[in-house]
């Protein structure tokens, strides 16, 4: 095929405009996600466990957490395993303290804050949770997520509970060994209640996301109550933590690790029993 010299002289001027124009840069690869529900969980349920089991759901989130920790020096990688074990819970405290936070904020228990700064350029989060504002009810300090968790449960079992406890009460009560010391944590009284009562309380605590027993003076020196833990509360104290993770081991939360005598019911945390309504 023949050319002429003006169609090659276009030919030309048209190759270098094109090897000159801008090329699309390729999209970021997407980070991965985080379900933060998921973790706290697993942050609660897994040092409980008897064995490295990971919690159903919270494997590879749990894992994108370790490898951060790792990567910042904080974890061995043989702990790298998706289970929130002792030794992660003790990394994550000491990645809380490395951002300055002590006491309730540095327990080892994710929170929005440190979660999303460890996360930085390594991961997202899904399914945020926080506890919302400190507030009081029947002069009692609560967080907002654990009075509407109370509400919800007074909702269920159509009645109205006498609060003898709250959350945030350090030092008020020594016989609750800590439990008190952060959120999530209350006492309602039961000597009001009848037989009945009681377990209906116990078992609607527990339908919305509480891990709640029946107290009785034969466990120990206080008096007939209902003890209740907020579950995946981000400012449980740790002993409260513990609490969480004995329930989900179907344990009594207290010292001598007795079998659970509660109302069985299906463990779920606030959310979750908010989305199966």
């Amino acid at each position: 095929m023949n050319f002429s010299r003006r169609s090659l002289l276009a030919v030309c001027a048209v190759v270098p405009a094109l090897a000159l124009a801008p090329q699309p840069v390729a999209a970021a690869a997407a980070l991965p996600t985080v379900d933060m529900e998921a973790v706290l969980k697993a942050a609660q349920w897994d040092p409980a466990k008897a064995d490295s089991a990971i919690t159903p759901g919270a494997g590879p989130s749990v894992k994108l957490v370790e490898t951060a920790l790792r990567k910042k020096g904080y974890l061995d990688p043989a702990y790298e395993d998706g289970h929130f074990g002792s030794r992660t819970i003790t990394a994550y405290a000491l990645w809380q303290r490395e951002l300055g936070y002590s006491g309730l904020d540095a327990t080892g228990l994710p929170g929005r804050t440190s979660l999303t700064k460890l996360g930085d350029g390594q991961f997202t989060l899904t399914r945020v949770l926080t506890p919302g504002a400190k507030t009081t009810h029947q002069g009692f300090p609560v967080n907002a997520r654990t009075l509407a968790m109370l509400q919800a449960a007074q909702g269920r079992s159509g009645r109205t509970y006498v609060v003898e406890q709250g959350s945030y009460s350090a030092g008020t009560d020594p016989t609750s060994a800590g439990t008190h010391d952060g959120g999530g944590a209350l006492d309602l009284d039961a000597e009001a209640l009848t037989a009945a009562q009681r377990t209906a309380a116990v078992t609607a605590l527990r339908q919305v996301g509480f891990a709640a027993w029946l107290r009785t003076p034969a466990q120990g020196d206080w008096p007939l109550h209902i003890h209740a833990i907020a579950i995946s509360d981000t400012d449980l104290s740790a002993p409260a933590q513990k609490q969480v993770g004995a329930y989900y081991e179907g344990r009594n939360g207290l010292a001598n690790n007795a079998a659970d005598d509660g109302p069985r019911v299906p463990k779920v945390t606030y959310e979750e029993y908010l989305r199966s309504l």
